[in-house]
C-alpha cells in the first residue's frame, strides 16, 4: 500500500530534516549508536596476537572428507560461513552430513582470545556493520567454510529413515572443502525450476519430512515477516520485509536436527548445556484464546497452538495481529547447564524436544563449547576440563550478549525507520493495528507496551516538545510502505486497517510516532 498525502504538507523539509535524511548524517547516527552501546570493533592486541598464532600453527584434522560435495547456503553477503551440508539417498532413507566450522581449533582455552570472545558473547549486527565475535581473519577467512578452501570442521553424520527420522548419529573432526557458496534465493529458484542438483532437491525432501515430524511432536514457530535493513542505492538504507522462503525452513530443519542430536548426546552423557524454554502457562493460553476469538480466527485448543499458528497468513491483517499476540507464548528461553543429574526442565517447548545451540560457532560463543563436548561424548572420551569448568559461566555470558544484540537490532531498526520518514511528517499512511488500544470485539484490553518487543517509553511531541498525556490511549501499527512498525495514539482495535498520520520522526532520538488520521 503506497502512502498518500491527504493533509497540507509543510512548505518543505527543514535544514535539519535534510541533514537527517542524508547518508552522511545517517552514518554519524550509526556511529553514535555504536558508541552508545560500546560496540568496539577493534580487538585487543593480545587477542589478535593469539588469533594470528593459532592461524599460523593450525593443523587440519587427519580425517579427509574433502571428497564430500558440501555447499553452504546463506544470505548473499555473508562471509562468516558456519555450516555446509550434503545430502544423499541411503537405501529407503537418507544420509545427511553437516559440517560445522572448527572454531575451537583457533581458540586456546583460557588465552587472550578466549577471554575476549567470552566478553563479546556473539556477533552483534548493526545496520551498517557487524561487530564480530572473532577477529575477521578467523570469522571471515581462516575459520569460515568458504567455497573451494580446505578447512577443518566438525562433521555430523546422520542416518535418516524413510520418514526423515534420525536412526543414527556420528560426529568427528575432519578436513572438508565446500564446493559452492549459495544464497537462499538462488537455491529456491533452482529447486522451483527443477534444475537443482540432487543434494539440494533432497534438502527439500528431507526438510519437508522434518517439518512433518516437528508438527507431530507439537513443535511451534512464530512465522512473522522478517525485517532486514539493507543498503539503498542512494547510499542510505531501506527496510525489506518478507516472509521466509521455503528453503530457509528446510535448511533450518537440518540445524534443528543437529541441535536436538547434540542435546541427546549430552543428556545421555549427563553433562552439557541445553537451550531450554518453558511452555506457555494456562493463563497465557487462555488470554491468547480470547484474543484469537475476538480477532475472528478462534483457536479452541483442540489442536496444539503450534499447529494453529501454521494456519495463519501474515498478509491477513487479523492474522498478523494474532501472530504478534502469540509472541507472549514464546518467552523464557535460557541456557541450562548440568554436570551429573539431567535437569527436570530440559525441553525447548517451541521445538518440543531437548535442544542446544551447536551450529554457529563463528557467531555464538556457546556453540564452541558444545561442539567440543559432543565430539568427546560421541567418541567415548572424557569431556575436557576447560569445557566442564566453563559450563556454569556460559548462561550469564550468553544472556548479556543476547540482551545487547536485541537492543542494538531494535535501535538500528528504529533509527532507519525514523530516517525513512523524517521528511514525511504530516503525511498519512495505511496501516494494520497489530496491538490495539481497546478490546477487539469484546476481548480483554491489550497491555499498553508500545512495540511488542520492547518496553514503552514516552515519546515527545514534535509540535511542542511536551510529552503526550499519560491517559491518552495508544497502540502499535504496522505500515506496508515503508515497512515500519511504530506507536500510534488513539483508540484502535487489533487486526483492523486504519489511516494514520505521522506526527514525529526524530532520527537523533530514534523515535517515530503516529496518530489516527
Amino acid at each position: 500500500m503506497a502512502h498518500h498525502s491527504l493533509t497540507p504538507k509543510p512548505a518543505g523539509p527543514s535544514a535539519w530534516e535534510k541533514a537527517e535524511a542524508s547518508g552522511t548524517a545517517l552514518a554519524a547516527a550509526f556511529a553514535a549508536l555504536r558508541e552508545e552501546f560500546k560496540l568496539a570493533d577493534a580487538y585487543p592486541a593480545e587477542a589478535l596476537a593469539d588469533a594470528e598464532a593459532a592461524i599460523a600453527a593450525l593443523t587440519l584434522p587427519a580425517e579427509d572428507a574433502t571428497g564430500i560435495e558440501f555447499v553452504t547456503i546463506d544470505p548473499p553477503t555473508s562471509t562468516d560461513l558456519d555450516q555446509a551440508v550434503h545430502i544423499e539417498r541411503d537405501g529407503a532413507g537418507y544420509r545427511v552430513r553437516y559440517a560445522i566450522a572448527d572454531v575451537p581449533a583457533f581458540v586456546r582455552p583460557d588465552g587472550p582470545l578466549d577471554a575476549e570472545t567470552r566478553r563479546r558473547g556473539q556477533t552483534i549486527y548493526a545496520a551498517d556493520a557487524k561487530v564480530p565475535l572473532h577477529p575477521h581473519d578467523i570469522s571471515d577467512d581462516a575459520g569460515s567454510l568458504l567455497a573451494d578452501e580446505v578447512r577443518g570442521a566438525f562433521v555430523w553424520d546422520f542416518s535418516l529413515d524413510a520418514d526423515g527420522d534420525v536412526a543414527g548419529v556420528g560426529l568427528a573432526r575432519a578436513t572438508v572443502r565446500s564446493r559452492a557458496k549459495l544464497s537462499y534465493a538462488e537455491v529456491q529458484e533452482q529447486i522451483d525450476a527443477g534444475t537443482a542438483a540432487e543434494p539440494l532437491l533432497l534438502l527439500r525432501e528431507v526438510g519437508l519430512k522434518r517439518v512433518e515430524l516437528e508438527r507431530r511432536r507439537g513443535g511451534a514457530s512464530l512465522n512473522l515477516p522478517e525485517q532486514e535493513i539493507v543498503p539503498a542505492e542512494d547510499g542510505g538504507y531501506r527496510i525489506d520485509t518478507r516472509g521466509p522462503r521455503p528453503v530457509e525452513d528446510w535448511n533450518a530443519q537440518i540445524s534443528l536436527m543437529t541441535g536436538m542430536a547434540a542435546a541427546s548426546l549430552m543428556i545421555e552423557g549427563r553433562i552439557g548445556i541445553l537451550r531450554t524454554m518453558p511452555g506457555p502457562d494456562e493463563k497465557s493460553l487462555r488470554h491468547f484464546r480470547r484474543q484469537t476469538q475476538a480477532l475472528g480466527a478462534a483457536w479452541d485448543g483442540s489442536v496444539p497452538y503450534g499447529e494453529y499458528l501454521r494456519t495463519l497468513d501474515a498478509a491477513h491483517p487479523r492474522h498478523l495481529a494474532i501472530l504478534h499476540a502469540a509472541a507472549a507464548l514464546f518467552r523464557g528461553a535460557t541456557y541450562t547447564p548440568f554436570d551429573g543429574d539431567v535437569p527436570a526442565e530440559h525441553l525447548q517447548a517451541a521445538i518440543a524436544a531437548p535442544y542446544t545451540h551447536t551450529t554457529a560457532p563463528l557467531r555464538r560463543l556457546v556453540d564452541r563449547f558444545v561442539l567440543v563436548l559432543c565430539e568427546a561424548l560421541a567418541n567415548g572420551r572424557d569431556v575436557p576440563e576447560w569445557v566442564r569448568a566453563a559450563l556454569p559461566r556460559l548462561p550469564a555470558l550468553m544472556a548479556a550478549s543476547d540482551q545487547l544484540a536485541a537492543r542494538v537490532e531494535r535501535a538500528s531498526l528504529d533509527l532507519v525507520e525514523a530516517a525513512l520518514l523524517v521528511t514525511a511528517v504530516g503525511q498519512e499512511f495505511d496501516a494494520v493495528v497489530v496491538s490495539g488500544s481497546k478490546p477487539a470485539s469484546g476481548s480483554p484490553a491489550a497491555p499498553r507496551n508500545g512495540r511488542p518487543d520492547q518496553p514503552l517509553d514516552r515519546i515527545a511531541s514534535s509540535q511542542n516538545g511536551q510529552e503526550p498525556a499519560q491517559a491518552r490511549p495508544f497502540g502499535t501499527v504496522q505500515l506496508a510502505d515503508p515497512p515500519v512498525t511504530a506507536r500510534c495514539e488513539g483508540e484502535m482495535e487489533s487486526g483492523t486497517t486504519v489511516r494514520v498520520r505521522l506526527v514525529l520522526a526524530d532520527v537523533r532520538a530514534r523515535k517515530v510516532l503516529f496518530e489516527l488520521a
